[in-house]
């Protein structure tokens, strides 16, 4: 192997090693990130979006509802095959109280999807503050895609935490692991796209600010 040869296969290896570096410590950052996001007093806002994925969450969202801490509530991501009496029955919320205040999404498959569903809504009512409900592990994805497409509107999360999952000693429990891994991985493409957007954001800003401050 020659000189040159030896030290791009240093290089690679060291590249290498420095990836699965920062990669192990993002998945470590998010885990405790994760393990941070424990249910709080509810603030008020002007409305509630549930991320549906289980019935927790439903009833975590339709009790935020009951007592009034949003004017109205919207699930996101409904499988098509489930009824809106499915969902009522499910929420344990009255008749009258679903029938007037809960707006029901069957469109969105996707996190992306929900957020882009969730931006209609909240401009076609004029909402500006919005508590979401979604797992723990699920909402820091949840929120880079929500604020993504609605850096102007104000999100109060509001985690389910789930018995199975305990991101708090997620080293210790191989199921626990497995899924914090699973969304950790998805979490990555949405930060990068939050990224871009960001970064896009800046650039048509200062554009912007250029173009009014030149004379004339």
């Amino acid at each position: 192997m020659t000189r040159r040869v030896a030290r791009r296969v240093a290089w690679a290896g060291a590249a290498t090693a420095a990836a699965l570096l920062a990669f192990a410590a993002g998945f470590v950052l998010f885990a405790r990130t994760v393990a941070g996001y424990v249910p709080d007093d509810p603030q008020r806002a002007d409305a509630i979006v549930v991320l549906t994925g289980g019935e927790l969450r439903l009833a975590a969202g339709a009790k935020l509802l009951k007592e009034g801490l949003g004017a109205r509530l919207l699930i996101s991501g409904v499988n098509p095959r489930t009824s809106p009496e499915d969902l009522r029955r499910a929420s344990g919320l009255p008749v009258r109280l679903f029938s007037t205040r809960v707006d029901i999404d069957y469109a969105a498959h996707t996190t992306t999807g929900n957020a882009n569903e969730t931006k209609a809504w909240a401009k076609s009512n004029g909402y500006a503050k919005l508590i979401v409900v979604t797992s723990a592990y699920h909402m820091p994805r949840s929120l880079m895609e929500l604020r993504r497409t609605m850096p102007d509107i104000m999100l109060v999360p509001h985690p389910v935490v789930s018995n199975k999952v305990h991101a708090a000693r997620w080293w210790m429990d191989p199921y626990t692991a497995r899924v914090l891994l699973a969304e950790y991985l998805k979490f990555l493409p949405s930060a990068a796209r939050y990224g871009v957007a960001r970064l896009l954001g800046w650039q048509e800003s200062a554009l912007a600010a250029k173009s009014h401050a030149a004379p004339g």
